[in-house]
């Protein structure tokens, strides 16, 4: 066979590694449950998304869990990237659009926006904005290099939407939120979703929202990371550090809780620990998302305990995440979730471990809610509804409000 003009064998050997290694990225979508609709599949498989990174490996850009940080603020935060192709599918799932769709996508890239440029065909669009130039130049050349023209690059702040693009069908960011801007609601067509990785008290999850009038109630959420907004509506976290020796940093991630004593909790961080078990289990597979949930509704105080792995090895904490570890602070105490193997292969013991003078009465007290969660909720879901700031109590269903700038986020459980 005749190679085409122009062409190398380097360059044929190239295209075809890349699409072997996006058919194995696709079978691993499906395996895990990450993309399920028939034309998501078919989306994944088109898109050539390793042009959107010359930087990265070809191997890693199909690495169905990673996501390639494109860039960092001067404190070395990361600021923008190309989130991992489980989290785009599982977003553009939730969003379930259809042929023919106007789409916003808050955030840009350039695969993700490809993506949904698959999913509309050619007689829908997709608006694709984000704040930063460098990230939408670098959307623009790879929009441009894959041949995708129906979508519209805007480099604008996502606060106030994209009006003379609206109405939308759907709405995807792909950036963390802790508030909903009222143009997100008013632009997107009654009846439309929004998927949005909305932060509530410091927990994420991209949630898949459907507008009711002027309001948004949830039809599913999953758990996820992101980087945070920027612009008018950033809101970061703030961090409460109680121990800052590098590679040992262990600090609490405030998100409306509490100024916390730091001072006594980082004495309290080296005292002795005390420990109690709720004899509930869960699957090593099995995730702890819909519990931390349900412990941030029913528990007033609790941030996010955020330790490196260095804290973990000196033992001065027995759990770390990335995502942060659910801690609940009375004073100059703390007590924060924790597992242990059981003697059934595969499943692990839910406990609390507590320091401080009361360490032991608050681990029993985050427990005592572990167990509510086990025998009243497990296997529910929560609901979470957006309603406008200024709407008042009695307007509002029972549960936990978060209150934000332009609206109040309730959650409330079955």
């Amino acid at each position: 066979m005749t190679n085409p003009p122009g062409t190398t064998t380097d360059a044929i050997r190239e295209v075809r590694t890349a699409t072997q290694l996006r058919d194995a990225m696709v079978q691993s979508l499906v395996k895990f449950g990450a993309a399920e609709d028939p034309r998501v599949v078919a989306a994944f498989r088109a898109v050539p998304r390793h042009l959107a990174m010359p930087e990265v490996d070809v191997t890693k850009a199909y690495d169905a869990e990673f996501a390639a940080v494109t860039k960092t603020d001067p404190t070395g935060v990361d600021i923008s990237s190309v989130s991992a192709p489980r989290v785009q599918a599982m977003q553009i799932e939730q969003a379930q659009i259809e042929p023919g769709m106007n789409v916003l996508e808050v955030g840009s890239g350039g695969p993700n926006a490809a993506y949904l440029a698959e999913m509309v065909g050619k007689e829908g669009r997709v608006v694709t904005m984000d704040i930063d130039s460098d990230v939408t130049d670098r959307a623009r050349t790879f929009l441009t290099a894959t041949g995708y023209e129906n979508v519209t690059v805007l480099t604008a702040d996502a606060e106030n939407g994209a009006r003379h693009h609206a109405p939308f069908d759907r709405i995807v960011v792909t950036v963390q939120a802790a508030d909903i801007p009222p143009a997100w609601i008013t632009q997107l067509k009654d009846g439309g979703r929004l998927v949005v990785p909305l932060r509530m008290r410091g927990l994420t999850r991209t949630v898949a929202f459907v507008r009711d009038g002027e309001r948004l109630v949830s039809d599913g959420f999953d758990l996820c990371g992101f980087v945070p907004m920027q612009g008018i509506g950033e809101n970061r976290v703030q961090l409460a550090v109680l121990h800052d020796v590098e590679g040992e940093e262990v600090a609490l991630r405030l998100d409306g809780h509490p100024e916390p004593d730091t001072r006594a909790l980082a004495e309290a961080l080296v005292m002795p620990r005390a420990t109690a078990w709720s004899g509930v289990t869960l699957g090593g597979m099995e995730s702890n998302e819909h519990l931390d949930l349900w412990l941030t509704t029913a528990l007033d105080n609790l941030p996010l305990m955020a330790a490196k792995p260095g804290a973990r090895k000196r033992g001065l904490v027995a759990s770390a995440s990335p995502l942060g570890v659910p801690t609940l602070v009375d004073g100059g105490t703390f007590a924060y979730r924790t597992v242990r193997a059981t003697d059934a292969e595969d499943r692990f013991e839910l406990g609390a471990i507590g320091h401080g003078p009361h360490g032991q009465q608050l681990a029993k007290r985050l427990v005592a809610e572990i167990q509510i969660w086990d025998r009243e909720h497990r296997g529910d879901r929560a609901r979470i509804e957006v309603d406008p700031a200024g709407t008042p109590d009695d307007r509002l269903p029972a549960g936990r409000h978060i209150e934000r700038r332009h609206t109040r986020v309730t959650i409330t459980w079955p």
